[in-house]
């Protein structure tokens, strides 16, 4: 995109630079034709040049028998012309002068006249013109000379003022013409290349006034630019249902934590009360069962909050990993061993499975443990007591898969995509059971600080296969 707006920018100044010269063409022809066609001269009014005035000047000049004079309006328009005259015979003899300067000749020989006319007249300075006269079948000339030095004369005549004048005026008009040409075509470029980017501007104001539902169709120079703003604003409206799906999540998830706070206190509270009430008399036995329930409340209160404090923390990645190398079969094995020991899962059908005795690795075992725990007590709760679960270790090339896989209820398809999320608790929860909703995104981010990934595969009525895969080589183990 940025080479074909660079050149359609390019191309409009081609194009700007290519009328404006035809025009100036165009102008020029024009110009030249109006001189032919009107036999005029662009410099110069016919009318008005020193030349044009000589020639018809022989009007004022008076032939009589006492003498050779001219007329009073012609000495007026010789003192305007700062101009003076000599009227010659057919010998080139002086017969009449008009303010002739001091210095000048009185008796011209063909080249002195030719000279004159065409060189500045040393002695008098004065560009001279030449005219004639006929009169009663005799020939006058007569010579004209002015002193104006902005009259220029070489091969033809000019006045340089009007020289001046005419090209500031042309020059004027034609720098108007061009830039007025210029305007109008950087004014149509430009409306068609800001009118997208008034649409893209105004889409994203909509996207930042929360409004996503923005949408181009992916034309035109900008074409990148419309698809960029197209998928910018499907993932915004992804992340806004992701959002609103997360705080409706967080919702639920504080009423249930709430809920599940509140009962186990409500038991604290109520048996304390009663313990300390002076109008009970209770047996060491039944102190000793109330006692148990206190105790049994606040070791569920206590794991509840750790939990979150967990969460948090790997959450936030401030969670300081205490690595050390450990036997993971063995490791794994005592976490089987210590559910099957809980008496309320001794019954369970609960195996193990190793490929060697001994795979050594640089892990926290406090947190290994706790992931694998996660995963089987997510095993049984979501499943009837007849469930079978297997566990198994294995190591494959740098690698260490943990697998723990039963052959229960399965997971629906839209709760596998959210079986790591927090705050989520899944449907087949039984009532004796509901957890924090930690306990899977707890081990989803235990196996992300090893450097670890963690995989569910399941089928409905058949049953959940988790996997996790841990490097035996981990990024911090090398020094």
């Amino acid at each position: 995109m940025k080479w074909k707006l660079t050149g359609r920018y390019l191309l409009s100044v081609v194009l700007i630079v290519v009328i404006v010269i035809i025009m100036n063409i165009l102008v020029v022809i024009g110009l030249y034709i109006w001189q032919m066609d009107t036999k005029g001269d662009l410099l110069y009014n016919e009318d008005n040049t020193a030349e044009s005035f000589t020639r018809s000047f022989g009007s004022e000049i008076i032939v009589s028998p006492s003498g050779i004079a001219i007329t009073d309006s012609g000495k007026e328009e010789l003192q305007h012309k700062q101009a003076w005259i000599q009227v010659l015979d057919e010998n080139g003899k002086q017969l009449y002068g008009y303010h002739v300067p001091e210095g000048a000749k009185t008796k011209y020989t063909p080249i002195d006249i030719v000279q004159t006319y065409k060189y500045l007249e040393a002695e008098t300075l004065s560009i001279v013109f030449v005219g004639e006269k006929m009169e009663s079948g005799y020939r006058y000339s007569y010579l004209i000379g002015f002193k104006d030095r902005s009259l220029q004369r070489n091969v033809l005549t000019y006045d340089s003022r009007v020289i001046a004048q005419t090209f500031k005026t042309g020059t004027l008009i034609l720098i108007a013409l061009d830039g007025f040409v210029a305007l109008c075509i950087a004014y149509i470029f430009s409306k068609k290349l800001t009118r997208p980017l008034h649409a893209l501007i105004n889409g994203i104001k909509q996207l930042a006034h929360k409004n996503y539902r923005v949408h181009y169709e992916t034309k035109g120079i900008y074409k990148d630019v419309f698809h960029n703003v197209n998928v910018l604003s499907q993932n915004l409206q992804a992340s806004e249902r992701e959002r609103k799906n997360l705080d409706q999540m967080k919702e639920e998830w504080i009423g249930n934590i709430s809920h599940d706070i509140k009962t186990p206190l409500a038991s604290i509270q109520g048996y304390a009360e009663m313990m300390k009430d002076e109008d009970y008399q209770f047996s060491i036995e039944e102190m000793r069962d109330y006692a148990e329930i206190i105790e049994s409340k606040s070791l569920y209160l206590r794991d509840l909050i750790e939990d979150l404090n967990l969460s948090t923390r790997l959450k936030n990645k401030k969670m300081t990993l205490g690595k050390k190398y450990v036997n993971m079969v063995s490791l794994i094995r005592n976490v089987v061993i210590d559910t099957l020991n809980d008496p309320r899962y001794a019954n369970l059908d609960i195996n193990f499975h190793c490929s060697d005795e001994v795979i050594k690795m640089n892990v926290d075992e406090i947190l290994i443990r706790r992931a694998i725990s996660n995963l089987i007590y997510n095993a049984i709760v979501h499943n009837d007591e007849q469930v079978a679960i297997q566990v198994e270790v294995k190591k494959s090339g740098l690698d260490v898969w943990i697998c723990v896989i039963d052959n229960g209820k399965g997971i629906r398809k839209e709760e596998l995509e959210r079986i790591f999320d927090r705050y989520y608790r899944g449907t087949n929860t039984g009532e004796l059971h509901k957890g924090s909703g930690l306990g899977m995104a707890i081990t989803h981010d235990i196996v992300e600080v090893h450097g670890g990934d963690i995989r569910v595969a399941s089928e409905l009525h058949y049953g959940t296969r988790i996997e996790i895969r841990l490097p035996i080589i981990q990024k911090d183990d090398v020094s």
